[in-house]
């Protein structure tokens, strides 16, 4: 992804950084796979189109620096390039490509937290933030959605800060789930996870969220 990409989709308009690129119907993939097994170079670079703000979205989330998930992003469309020939269909495209992505990224979480370079470090410090119960249309809930608990640019950056806090088993099915939108059973094809275990992991990632959160901002939220 070049370095003069657009605006970092982390921080645009939730109706936009939510919103993903519809997957192709089957037999319009199909013909696409083909094409990126021929080497087709215009397949190619219409597949990074397609893909590269899902991809870049994701690896962001997962490793927390904007530079390093440059480099993981252009790192996951040279895996896929050279893996192409071993799709063999069975998932749709978009949930292979979510599967790479994430295996790479875990790797490379674990090594920057053995360089004990954390995600968090990019970030700017906590600064003339607004109290909490001043955000509007915040809820929680029931260890509901972490990512409506607050609004704002400030209320983002903490939550990145504490997404990049959760260890890589829960950041991953968090991430997946209330960043992508996808369902339990596209995670669990992506993690290779029983349903029983992506749906544990994700409430206890989202509990464990709360509670950073709560100490980021230090107040409570409802």
């Amino acid at each position: 992804m070049p370095r003069d990409a657009a605006p970092d989709p982390v921080y645009r308009e939730r109706s936009v950084w939510w919103a993903l690129t519809d997957d192709l119907d089957p037999s319009a993939e199909q013909a696409l796979v083909e094409r990126l097994r021929s080497h087709d170079e215009r397949a190619f670079n219409e597949f990074v189109r397609a893909y590269e703000l899902r991809v870049f979205r994701l690896v962001l989330r997962m490793v927390g620096r904007r530079e390093e998930a440059e480099d993981m992003a252009q790192e996951v469309f040279v895996q896929v390039f050279k893996a192409i020939g071993s799709f063999r269909g069975e998932s749709k495209l978009s949930t292979w490509v979510y599967r790479i992505t994430v295996n790479l990224c875990k790797n490379r979480v674990k090594y920057l937290s053995r360089r004990k370079s954390g995600a968090e470090a990019e970030l700017e410090p906590l600064a003339e933030r607004a109290p909490l119960h001043q955000a509007k249309g915040v809820t929680f809930g029931d260890v509901a959605r972490p990512d409506h608990l607050v609004e704002g640019f400030q209320a983002e950056r903490v939550l990145q800060r504490c997404i990049a806090e959760l260890e890589a088993d829960f950041r991953e099915v968090l991430v997946l789930r209330d960043v992508e939108d996808l369902s339990y059973e596209e995670i669990g094809e992506i993690t290779g996870l029983p349903a029983g275990t992506v749906k544990s992991r994700i409430h206890r990632a989202r509990a464990m969220l709360k509670t950073l959160v709560e100490q980021a901002l230090g107040e409570k939220v409802s």
